[in-house]
């Protein structure tokens, strides 16, 4: 049977788009909700057997065109000697916030520490359907940076933006590199369809900031993981970013851009399409709305995609411009799938 996700990334889908969404499995799911009620979020990650079955309940639930490991970005701050707990959410026990205390972070890791994430992914292969698609993820960089100065990405994160300058970023991202190498490498090991990476604040600096000291540590990481594994294709998505930002990564080696709900789509596509297999971008808020005011808005994306040229959707992965939100509809969250499958099902046969 032929896997749809594999193909849209090859620009090589000829049937409906699959669909798949970040934080398909989450908090707004009840599969997952049971077994958080019995585990922590720690617990759940680090024990591939959880991690694998948290995976499988939007597939069986949803039909989702492809699963994704369950884990999270922040295990590469852990493994380099930062605490880190979830209460609910991320907790590190010490921030980056002068150059001293780039001395916590140690790149020497153990090299077997990010086995639990491939054996995540292999669990969770051994219960997909060979039709589905598997993808492993990383958070990119800058966003690790964000996260190890300011706790989080929310707020001014005025102590990170002074960091790119002060030699906190430059001195924390030859530290990273290594680490976030190797936590590719394990997952890649796996044999995921694809390598996600997610960049959650890669708009939050300018442009011609992002050119000049991000764009290099982020393409040593992506060349040096696409030398590794050259046919393990490549999605990055980056929040608030802009056509500015994406003619900047156009020689590195990414196989698909994910695209924010800030974007125009289809534009992008008749801009980009050539050159990425694009993935998004249907405004996640849409997925908590009435199912009546929902489906409204979803046939309003989906119209609007329509008017792609064929052969530039045969590169798109159907989803979402954000994570599914806690506040999201089950009802809503499965329509999605059935509607695009639908729509364009339909519209094919109409051509």
């Amino acid at each position: 049977m032929v896997n749809k996700f594999v193909a849209a990334l090859k620009h090589e889908n000829t049937s409906t788009p699959p669909v798949w969404m970040m934080r398909q499995a989450g908090r707004y799911h009840a599969h997952y909700q049971s077994i958080r009620a019995k585990h922590s979020f720690l617990e759940v990650c680090k024990t591939p057997a959880l991690a694998a079955e948290v995976a499988m309940g939007p597939m069986r639930d949803f039909d989702f065109d492809a699963a994704i490991l369950f884990s999270d970005i922040l295990f590469p701050l852990e493994a380099m000697g930062i605490g880190l707990d979830f209460a609910p959410g991320p907790k590190l026990a010490s921030h980056l916030r002068e150059v001293a205390d780039l001395e916590n972070y140690n790149p020497n890791i153990p090299p077997d520490f990010f086995e639990f994430q491939a054996d995540g992914l292999r669990q969770t292969r051994a219960m997909l359907s060979p039709e589905k698609g598997l993808i492993g993820f990383v958070g990119a960089p800058l966003t690790l940076y964000f996260f190890a100065v300011e706790g989080s990405h929310k707020g001014d994160c005025s102590s990170a933006h002074a960091g790119l300058l002060d030699g906190r970023f430059k001195g924390f991202m030859e530290r990273l590199h290594p680490v976030l190498l190797q936590n590719m490498k394990t997952q890649a090991a796996a044999r995921p369809d694809a390598m996600a990476m997610f960049d959650s604040c890669g708009g939050d600096i300018a442009p011609d900031l992002f050119a000049k000291i991000y764009l290099p540590h982020l393409a040593r990481v992506l060349r040096d993981f696409n030398a590794a594994y050259p046919d393990m294709p490549i999605i990055y998505y980056g929040k608030h970013m802009t056509r500015e930002y994406w003619d900047l990564l156009r020689d590195l080696p990414i196989t698909c851009l994910g695209v924010d709900h800030y974007q125009n789509l289809p534009n992008a596509m008749q801009k980009y399409g050539a050159r990425w297999a694009l993935q998004g971008n249907f405004h996640p808020d849409y997925l908590t709305l009435p199912h009546d005011e929902f489906r409204a808005r979803a046939a309003e994306f989906f119209t609007a995609m329509a008017t792609v040229p064929t052969e530039l959707r045969q590169g798109w992965v159907c989803g979402l411009g954000h994570g599914v939100t806690p506040q999201a509809r089950e009802e809503n969250v499965k329509a999605f799938v059935q509607m695009s499958r639908e729509f364009f099902g339909a519209h094919s046969a109409a051509a």
